[in-house]
């Protein structure tokens, strides 16, 4: 065969082409499985920093295994709730069969259509009972998210742990590098009385004088990142609004009934009145 003409030179390049993409493709279906671990790792990470029950420095001594084993250890029950906060799934958290709810880009859109199906995760934290839910928003050069971690009653934030893909070294990238940062929700609460806006990230936090429970202060020089984390703050926030007020009238309503069943408590209402119809 004639090596020198185009025909030659043709079927040549289209070989290589065709034997190089078989290598690539053999070569991505077997590390995916690979791939997917270490995310199901990383997400799981996450959500045990939110949780308080570990930190980066133990994370980086642990194995994918451990860190699914010490998740399947921790975790009370996780499942799916819909936009009325009502449970329509359970999520396994079996070592050998872990699910999560982690597409939270799709979430995104599916809080957006109205048609949501979040997750909530429950872990034990001595035990206490910690609420883990997920946010996602838009950064300023790309997505960013993370994990908030309530205690039992939901109405108190006890962690909280964030991330990006492309936030600015220095400045927005700090909403994950700055402990101090995910530190200061520790101890601050949703508005349920502003559904649409019930947490703020702002400049200087709340203003000198004034208690506000559900605002800290934002990242100098990352305006536009802490603006994006706020915004997914609001959205997510508001889709879990109906769990996490069912959860706070339930925790009222139990310690309303070891006080003496006092007034107003519906709980102990429906509770005389069946007594009074049995009666």
């Amino acid at each position: 065969m004639n090596t020198n003409n185009n025909v030659y030179t043709v079927i040549y390049t289209t070989v290589i082409v065709v034997v190089a993409a078989a290598i690539l493709s053999v070569a991505a279906m077997a590390l995916k499985p690979m791939q997917q671990a270490n995310i199901k790792a990383e997400t799981i990470s996450q959500m045990l920093m939110a949780a308080g029950l570990t930190d980066t420095d133990a994370l980086s001594r642990m194995s994918n295994d451990q860190i699914l084993s010490m998740y399947s250890e921790k975790a009370r029950a996780a499942f799916i709730i819909d936009a009325a906060g009502q449970k329509t799934g359970e999520l396994n958290t079996e070592v050998s069969d872990i699910e999560l709810q982690d597409n939270l880009k799709l979430e995104n859109k599916n809080i957006a259509s109205g048609n949501p199906s979040l997750p909530v995760y429950v872990f034990d934290k001595d035990g206490e009972e910690i609420n883990v839910i997920p946010v996602y928003g838009a950064g300023l050069w790309g997505p960013v998210w993370g994990y908030i971690a309530f205690n039992a009653s939901c109405t108190e934030i006890v962690g909280a742990y964030f991330d990006h893909s492309s936030e600015t070294p220095g400045l927005g990238a700090k909403i994950k590098d700055e402990a101090w940062f995910r530190d200061q929700f520790k101890g601050e609460r949703v508005n349920f009385s502003k559904p649409d806006d019930s947490f703020d990230i702002v400049k200087g936090g709340a203003p000198a004088g004034v208690k506000d429970d559900s605002q800290v202060d934002a990242i100098t020089g990352a305006t536009m990142t802490c603006n994006g984390l706020e915004a997914a703050l609001d959205t997510w926030f508001k889709a879990y609004m109906p769990f996490l007020m069912m959860k706070a009238e339930a925790a009222a309503a139990e310690v309303c009934c070891e006080d003496g069943c006092q007034e107003g408590c519906q709980d102990c209402e429906q509770t005389n009145n069946e007594t009074v119809q049995e009666g």
